[in-house]
This record gives structure tokens, C-alpha cells and sequence, in this order.
């Protein structure tokens, strides 16, 4: 029986992972994490904020995920959305979900994220 999600496993292309973390880090405020040595040779980078876990790793013949997506939930959709603006960062918003306002942002590399707020 599943439990819960460890992470969120993200594909990234090769050398790019100062711009992952003026994303990630950056825009989101995630904290970059130390990969494990073992895992660390192969590149790309973690991060963490407390339950939420990203995971950025590299991919050959990368390709962004456009449709399929994590879902964030945020304290301030409206602050967030400002953060985006203040780097660059387009919000596309999308249909109502109802009890949600949100918002889709997409990261240097094209991966789709999706930005929560219960209203």
C-alpha cells in the first residue's frame, strides 16, 4: 500500500544546473540539498523545502515534461506569482479547480509546475 511521496523526479539537460538553481532555489526558494556521492557524478542537483522534494536529474536527448506535471501547494499564490514576475518567469493560469486558485510556471528547461493556493 503506498504511503506518501518521498520526491518529485524532474529531467534537466546536461551542465544546466545553475539555472535549475536560480529556479528552484531562486524563484521557489527551495534549499539545494547534497546528492549522494554516488549519485553526484551522474549531475543535475536536489532540493528540498520541508516535505517537498525536487528532484533534478539529467537526461540525454533531454525533453521537457509539457503535460505531465507536480502540483505545489503555497501559502500565497499571489507572492509566488510576484517572485516569477520579479525573475522573468511567465504564470499561464488555466481552468478553476474549485476550493484552488493556481497557476502553471514552467522551469529554464520547459518542465511544467503547477502553483497551488486553498482558498
Amino acid at each position: 500500500m503506498l504511503k506518501t511521496i518521498d520526491h518529485v523526479q524532474l529531467a534537466m539537460p546536461q551542465g544546466e544546473e545553475d539555472a535549475a538553481r536560480a529556479f528552484y532555489a531562486g524563484v521557489l526558494g527551495l534549499s539545494e540539498v547534497s546528492k549522494p556521492e554516488n549519485l553526484a557524478k551522474r549531475g543535475g542537483c536536489w532540493f528540498q523545502r520541508g516535505g517537498v522534494k525536487v528532484h533534478l536529474g539529467v537526461m540525454q536527448d533531454f525533453r521537457p515534461a509539457a503535460k505531465a506535471h507536480p502540483a505545489f501547494v503555497v501559502d500565497d499564490l499571489s507572492e509566488m506569482r510576484g517572485r516569477c514576475d520579479a525573475a522573468g518567469v511567465a504564470c499561464v493560469d488555466d481552468q478553476p479547480l474549485e476550493g484552488f486558485a493556481r497557476t502553471y510556471v514552467f522551469d529554464p528547461f520547459g518542465n511544467r509546475i503547477e502553483l497551488m493556493e486553498r482558498l
